[in-house]
């Protein structure tokens, strides 16, 4: 058991995908305030016990929530304007005449209205605001200090030098000569204390979101992107645990081979681990990372697990993926590690892709359970390992995920063979084909069925999350409040039942 958190169901349950900028509510973003409690009110009422969310931490260029600026710091956009009146730290006056839309997050207003009001709250600290509050704050930087001094300076260092990369920035502070730091920190105090506050803040909102939660039988699963930006404090901070030369460029990059859906393969970009130095240390920089985000959620969903088995590694200069070679890592020895520090796995393991026999039995030496997409079944392989009469117990089944598009999107484009196929498997049609995808995963043997919200509410096209290898436009979409309705929450209740989960 995961003695960070208390243990949610094993078997035969359900829940939804959404992240928590799809919420609703008036400051141009979902939040950590009263639509998220509303929120977990609507998947109580829906009788599911996960919420699943993308990775929290804070987005850069893209707004991608892979491509964070760390693997342990929280995303400051996500904090509610709401509570941040209630404990005193702003007035309600500063929310006054705020207009942004209602269906869509626009970033580009977005952050700078997060920005200014989360300066202005940490001046009214300064000034004695939320006096209460000061011996918490101060107990959040010594207890996070692993991380935070790092991120800290990291995120004043990039606000000073206009967003630039890190490795972009002087030569003594991008290979942190002692001197440099010193005097960095010496200069930017103000400024390393204001990203300390945003982190206190964030964490303080989603620690009192994820007890409500848990204290309604609603569970968290988290997910972990194996790999970390390029532009991260968790590189700059740690580049010996990176292949990179001396100046701190990688040596190689992540991605992986040409395959059917691509001539070129995918080159990520991601600087590789140093898996040789992370077994030396023993696993420390993602014990440390595994721990913190066990605090946020209840089980964490690791990205990419096919990596954890053996890596497709790039020269850097190469600009595609064509040129590259498998490299073993030592994933068994790094899940036992894992296992001997928290007692017990709290992971699904995603291996869509490329698997091999090699990663299947990495998967169940350690008993975790795998992906199973519904979207990828009906190419009309009755052997196909997507389709439910496939599955094993110990599997989470997906209508779709983030990546994919809706599932009335993705019928509206099968091509004609498939969708005869699809019919032939359902074992009635409702008319609404998100619904009886939903209905087909819950139905199905698998430990844990779980569905995008998009699906629920049988939304098309326009309601995807992301387009895998589109630079912008994504991550955008939201719900409104007058779409989540209590006739839709019943019938999903009601599937949840019948199938006893």
């Amino acid at each position: 058991m995961n003695a960070l958190n208390p243990k949610p169901p094993a078997q035969r349950s359900a829940g939804l995908l959404l992240h928590p900028t799809s919420l609703p509510g008036p400051y141009g973003i979902g939040d950590l305030g009263p639509e998220a409690y509303a929120w977990v009110d609507a998947l109580v009422a829906a009788r599911q016990t996960w919420w699943q969310v993308l990775p929290l931490g804070p987005t850069g260029y893209g707004d991608s929530p892979y491509q964070c600026f760390s693997a342990f710091a929280g995303n400051r956009y996500l904090i509610s304007p709401e509570l941040l009146v209630r404990d005193g730290f702003i007035h309600a006056d500063d929310l006054a005449g705020v207009s942004f839309p209602a269906d869509h997050v626009d970033f580009g207003a977005v952050i700078p209205f997060k920005t200014a009001l989360l300066a202005q709250a940490w001046e009214n600290f300064l000034s004695g605001a939320a006096a209460s509050l000061r011996a918490p704050f101060e107990a959040f930087c010594v207890q996070e200090a692993r991380w935070l001094n790092d991120f800290a300076l990291f995120s004043a260092l990039k606000d000073a030098y206009g967003g630039a990369r890190w490795q972009d920035w002087p030569h003594e502070l991008k290979l942190r000569q002692p001197a440099a730091l010193r005097e960095a920190r010496r200069q930017l105090s103000r400024a390393i204390g204001l990203h300390q506050f945003t982190q206190f803040l964030f964490f303080r909102q989603w620690k009192e979101l994820k007890h409500y939660a848990n204290s309604h039988g609603i569970y968290l699963i988290g997910d972990a992107p194996i790999f970390v930006a390029s532009d991260s404090a968790d590189i700059w901070a740690n580049p010996e645990l990176f292949l990179l030369d001396e100046e701190r460029r990688p040596l190689v990059v992540a991605g992986v081979p040409p395959d059917y859906f691509s001539a070129t393969g995918q080159r990520w970009g991601n600087p590789l681990y140093n898996w040789e130095a992370l077994q030396k240390s023993r696993y420390a920089w993602w014990i440390a990372r595994l721990r913190a985000m066990l605090t946020q959620v209840d089980v964490v969903r690791l990205d990419h697990f096919r990596g954890f088995e053996a890596y497709w590694e790039i020269p850097a200069d190469r600009p595609t993926a064509e040129v590259g070679r498998w490299v073993p890592v030592p994933g068994a020895d790094f899940l036992k590690t894992v296992r001997e520090a928290f007692g017990s796995l709290p992971l699904i393991a995603e291996d869509l892709g490329l698997i091999t026999p090699e990663v299947d039995a990495l998967r169940a030496q350690f008993q975790l359970p795998g992906m199973r997409i519904l979207q990828f079944a009906f190419h009309g392989d009755p052997e196909d390992r997507f389709l439910p009469h496939n599955y094993e117990r110990n599997t989470v089944v997906y209508s779709g995920t983030h990546d994919n598009d809706t599932t009335i999107g993705w019928y509206a484009n099968l091509q004609e063979h498939e969708r005869r196929f699809l019919h032939r498997y359902l074992p009635y049609s409702s008319g609404d084909i998100a619904w009886d995808l939903i209905r087909l995963a819950w139905s199905s043997v698998a430990d844990r069925a779980l569905a995008p919200l998009q699906d629920v509410l049988s939304l098309g096209s326009e309601a995807r999350m992301n387009m895998p290898g589109r630079e912008s436009g994504n991550w955008s979409w939201r719900y409104t409040e007058n779409m989540l309705t209590q006739p839709l929450l019943d019938r999903l209740a009601d599937i949840t039942e019948v199938y006893a989960r």
